[in-house]
C-alpha cells in the first residue's frame, strides 16, 4: 500500500461489523484497514500486495459501505466469474459483464444495475471504455473504480495490455470518484507508470 495515511488509525465499528458479518474475519490483515479507510474517505490508492494477501477485500468491503456502485476492471473472464461466484456465496449482489454473455444477458444485468440491485460490477477494460457503455455508466451512481491487475496498464510491465491504457480517461469522465489500483507484481518503474497513467491523487 502506497497511500498517504497513518497506519495507527482505529478501525470504525461499521467496517469491523461488515468484515465479520460478510467476510467472516475478526480483524484486517496488515495494510487492508488503511486501504479501506482511504477509499471510504474518497482518496485514491495504489496497492502492491502479493497474491493471496487479500487485495480483493480492500475494494469489496468499501463497496458494501458506499451508497453507489463499485466497478471492478478485470482482464480475465475466468477471474471475474470466480470473484462474482465467491461474492454471491457471501450474500453480496455482484455481477459481471463480458464477452461470454449474450446481448440479452448484458441488457438484463445492466437493468439490474440501473435498479440498484448490484453493488459490485466486474467489467473488462474494452467493455468499460466503449462510448455507449461509458455513457450509460455516467448516468449511474458510481462510488469507486477498482483496477485489478493494474500492472497491465504499463508498457514497462510483463503483461501489458493496450486496452488498459484507455483507463486514463476515467479521471475526466468521473471527476471526484476514487480510483484504486491493485497488483501483485510491479517494479518501481511500473508502479510510477501506473500512478501516472491513472492520474492517482494523494497516492505516494
Amino acid at each position: 500500500y502506497l497511500g498517504a495515511m497513518a497506519v495507527t488509525a482505529p478501525v470504525p465499528d461499521r467496517e469491523l461489523a461488515t468484515l465479520r458479518q460478510t467476510f467472516g474475519f475478526d480483524s484486517f490483515r496488515p495494510i487492508q484497514g488503511e486501504v479501506v479507510a482511504s477509499l471510504l474517505d474518497g482518496r485514491d490508492v495504489f496497492v502492491l500486495m502479493p497474491t493471496g494477501g487479500g487485495k480483493s477485500l480492500c475494494y469489496q468491503l468499501p463497496a458494501l459501505l458506499m451508497d453507489g456502485l463499485t466497478v471492478v476492471v478485470s482482464p480475465l473472464i475466468a477471474l471475474m466469474k470466480d470473484q462474482v461466484d465467491s461474492l454471491e456465496s457471501l450474500g453480496v449482489n455482484a455481477a459481471y459483464i463480458n464477452s461470454s454473455l449474450s446481448a440479452s444477458e448484458v441488457r438484463d444485468r445492466q437493468a439490474a444495475v440501473s435498479r440498484g440491485e448490484i453493488k459490485i460490477l466486474y467489467v473488462a477494460p474494452e467493455r468499460l471504455m466503449m462510448p455507449s457503455f461509458l455513457g450509460w455508466l455516467k448516468e449511474r451512481q458510481v462510488s469507486l473504480f477498482a483496477i485489478d491487475e493494474a500492472h497491465c496498464i504499463s508498457e514497462w510491465g510483463h503483461d501489458f495490455r493496450p486496452e488498459y491504457r484507455q483507463l486514463r480517461d476515467l479521471r475526466a469522465a468521473f471527476p471526484g470518484c476514487p480510483i484504486g489500483a491493485f497488483t501483485a507484481t510491479a517494479t518501481s518503474r511500473v508502479q510510477e507508470d501506473i500512478k501516472r497513467q491513472l492520474s492517482l491523487q494523494d497516492s505516494a
